[in-house]
């Protein structure tokens, strides 16, 4: 393992949510997590490091693998398993390595929130151009979570489906932040960037530097 390795994001997701597990479904390339199921979301400095950390963590649990992305900076990763303690074992495996606790991790901030009443319509046709799951509907209320490290934005997207009706748009969790897209009445649009404000900040660990 590289010497300046970086845990830029290590969370455990339980009772992953309908809509977020059926976003998931369709924008990954590996085993698909269906609801109910628990999840392992990672993010890491120097990205590269991230194959063969997968490898010990699915040696050490029953996990499948869901995503295995290295991009520009930082390696992303998925694991998932209807066995919550399956999990468990696959993080802690990964930490044993590093011979780290879950508090080296870098703790998430949330950089920004938007609350869009009422989307126009030309605005939410070009949004919908790059949308991987449900697609805006001019006069709805879109919601924007922005978080780093970016992999944290997955914690919001399921803690927010907890909390309202609301419809997923985008969950982008790769790259320098990560970005949530919702839509929904105002209402539940509201609640749920509530609570994945609280989700976010509720995650351990230490500060950027």
């Amino acid at each position: 393992m590289a010497s300046n390795l970086t845990i830029r994001a290590l969370l455990q997701i339980d009772r992953l949510q309908p809509k977020f597990a059926a976003y998931n479904g369709a924008t990954v390339r590996g085993s698909i997590a269906l609801a109910g199921d628990s999840v392992l979301v990672g993010e890491l400095a120097p990205g590269n490091e991230v194959f063969s950390l997968i490898d010990i963590a699915l040696k050490a649990s029953r996990c499948e693998a869901t995503s295995q992305i290295v991009e520009r900076e930082f390696g992303f990763f998925i694991l998932r398993s209807p066995v919550n303690t399956e999990v468990v074992a696959a993080r802690e495996a990964i930490l044993s390595e590093l011979g780290l606790s879950l508090e080296a991790r870098i703790k998430p901030k949330v950089e920004s929130t938007q609350l869009i009443n009422s989307v126009e319509p030309y605005q939410a046709q070009l949004l919908n151009q790059w949308a991987s799951g449900s697609l805006i509907v001019p006069g709805q209320t879109l919601g924007i979570v922005e978080c780093a490290p970016a992999a944290y934005i997955s914690v919001a997207a399921n803690e927010a489906e907890k909390r309202a009706d609301i419809d997923i748009v985008e969950v982008r969790a790769l790259g320098r932040y990560g970005r949530f897209f919702m839509t929904g009445s105002e209402a539940s649009v509201e609640a749920a960037m509530e609570a994945a404000v609280e989700a976010i900040n509720a995650v351990s660990g230490v500060e950027a530097s």
